[in-house]
């Protein structure tokens, strides 16, 4: 199993994101991302790997990828289409310096669900959004 990140530009939040996808999914079904390069190893991320979303400079959620395939831009323009589970699942977040494009993500190295997390206390149990501010002024 392997799994891809992707930067989420433009995309302020999980909601923002969700709400994004919601409107994709009814206006140009099956609910997919499409990107300009085919991945090589498309067998290994169908095999039960994620898109790991990196939002405002963290890694937040993923979603399953179900399906890559051949794909077209609007323009008629060939392209690779990431067919995406609709469900959204937040991770236990992790700062990500930006990069173009999508990078591969080996299973071992994918933050955790934070569904999956022990109950937090202390840092752990501030909002997301909250400790990625206070990690960027350096306070944590």
């Amino acid at each position: 199993m392997l799994h891809l990140t992707k930067l989420a530009v433009g995309v302020r939040d999980i909601a923002h994101l969700r709400e994004l996808q919601a409107d994709r999914a009814v206006s140009n079904p099956p609910l997919r991302h499409r990107t300009r390069n085919f991945p090589r190893r498309a067998a290994e991320v169908i095999d039960g790997g994620s898109i790991y979303w990196v939002i405002g400079g963290s890694m937040l959620a993923r979603q399953r990828i179900l399906d890559v395939i051949r794909d077209q831009w609007d323009d008629g323009s060939a392209c690779a289409g990431l067919v995406l589970h609709p469900k959204l699942v937040p991770l236990a977040g992790r700062p990500t310096k930006p990069f173009q494009g999508w990078r591969y993500l080996a299973a071992p190295d994918a933050p955790i669900d934070l569904v999956a997390m022990p109950r937090a206390s202390g840092v752990a149990a501030l909002p997301a959004e909250l400790r990625r501010e206070l990690q960027a002024l350096c306070l944590l």
